[in-house]
């Protein structure tokens, strides 16, 4: 019964979400974190996973990172192991595997299931306004209120034309 509650309520929580600022989601550190601290920036949320064949693109969500967080986007990485047990880890292996390897300083949070019957109620949100998630690095590009403006599947890089458009119009 207690899960069926919990079910639920996430599913009326995320019916009734106009926008992401709803959500409260636990960072990699384990603190909770209000996504309403992003209110008007331009956010990009990202499944990521550490042994994926997409991994590489931590690289350039980096470098789109610093080339745009002055300018207002926040990217946020969210660790899901929902394909291929891509991201088998622990929160702090995770945010480990980030620091060393590609030297991360955007928000990672803590891992959460992006799609079946735990999917994260954020990834509810997201899914139900752009579409389901089919693999790591799927990108939901979200508009300074908070709305989801487009989703670009994983094979487009951080730094594809078609991405880093859309951003310089929605900052």
């Amino acid at each position: 019964m207690k899960v069926l509650t919990t079910l639920l309520l996430a599913a009326l929580t995320t019916m009734a979400a106009d926008n992401i600022y709803e959500f409260t989601m636990k960072s990699i550190d384990g603190q909770a974190t209000p996504l309403a601290k992003y209110r008007g920036k331009v956010v990009l949320a990202v499944n990521v996973a550490s042994q994926c064949g997409y991994t590489p693109q931590y690289a350039g969500l980096e470098a789109l990172y610093k080339k745009y967080k002055d300018k207002g986007l926040v990217i946020a990485g969210f660790p899901a192991n929902n394909f291929g047990g891509q991201e088998p880890g622990t929160d702090s292996e995770i945010k480990t595997f980030c620091d060393r390897t590609y030297k991360v300083t955007f928000p990672i949070f803590s891992k959460i299931s992006v799609k079946g019957s735990d999917q994260a109620p954020l990834y509810q949100y997201l899914t139900q306004k752009g579409g389901e998630v089919k693999w790591n690095f799927a990108k939901f590009l979200i508009g300074k209120n908070g709305q989801v403006i487009k989703k670009f599947d994983s094979g487009v890089e951080p730094s594809a034309e078609e991405l880093t458009k859309a951003i310089e119009a929605a900052l």
